[in-house]
């Protein structure tokens, strides 16, 4: 297996505060990584920086291969442009806490612009596709509703299928359901479950820990911007060795 997103020695800073504190990590082609932790740990922050919402100030972070943000010229680095950025982003997915849905179009129309202004590809076959990502949400009849007539499950459900019109390689998600009424959070992890059997690689924020439990390959805990737990589900939910990621199960979990 080849790794689709590899940290060396990450580090962000936002002024004198240290998000984020030399992380190491590797995440392989299929692979299901989630990421658990306190508020305020860094794993948004992380997913930010993987999506190139951040820029890292010091350390390594390759997606799919690519050094994230530089290019490399004999024994210098080169900060990318912004189309060279962009073109590099287009290797991953993003599903925010909030949908961030274009309230004007309809939700076809949501999922299809971006295939046609950024890929090029034709209303056509961008409608084709984005017509079969509808009923893999189970939102095939809500095609030309608007997003004000849609739930929040369902925004967020049309807001996965946006990201995966755009035929990315790596799909992230920050805590898709925490803005989610609880009676909503089940239907978007329904589809997040689907996915995570499809063979797409996923990097999943969640304080669903049953959730994750299931779905993922192996899960990091992190707190004050460190990796302080990595594992299996059961080594980091059932056995955690680390007294700071036991105290964190313990209390989510009363």
């Amino acid at each position: 297996m080849r790794n689709i997103v590899k940290a060396v020695n990450l580090n962000k800073y936002y002024d004198q505060y240290h998000a984020l504190q030399d992380i190491n990590l590797e995440v392989e082609q299929g692979e299901v990584l989630c990421i658990i932790g306190p508020s305020g740990s860094g794993k948004s922050t992380l997913l930010r920086c993987v999506n190139q919402l951040e820029k890292i100030d010091k350390g390594g972070l390759w997606v799919d291969g690519e050094l994230v943000g530089y290019r490399a010229v004999g024994n210098k680095l080169h900060e990318l442009n912004e189309s060279q950025i962009a073109r590099q982003r287009l290797a991953t997915g993003m599903v925010f806490q909030r949908f961030n849905l274009f309230p004007h179009m309809t939700v076809l129309q949501n999922i299809i612009e971006g295939p046609c202004q950024v890929l090029k590809r034709s209303p056509k076959e961008a409608t084709e596709d984005a017509l079969e990502l509808l009923a893999r949400v189970g939102l095939a009849d809500k095609r030309n509703a608007y997003p004000v007539e849609l739930s929040g499950g369902q925004q967020q459900r049309v807001a996965i299928a946006r990201a995966l019109a755009m035929r990315p390689k790596l799909m992230l998600f920050d805590e898709p359901t925490s803005a989610l009424d609880p009676e909503l959070v089940g239907e978007v992890l329904s589809v997040m479950r689907d996915l995570a059997t499809t063979g797409m690689t996923m990097i999943v924020v969640t304080h669903e820990l049953g959730f994750a439990r299931e779905v993922s390959n192996r899960m990091v805990f992190m707190d004050a911007g460190q990796i302080v737990e990595a594992g299996s589900p059961e080594e980091i939910l059932i056995s955690p060795q680390n007294p700071r990621t036991q105290s964190f199960i313990s209390a989510v979990r009363t």
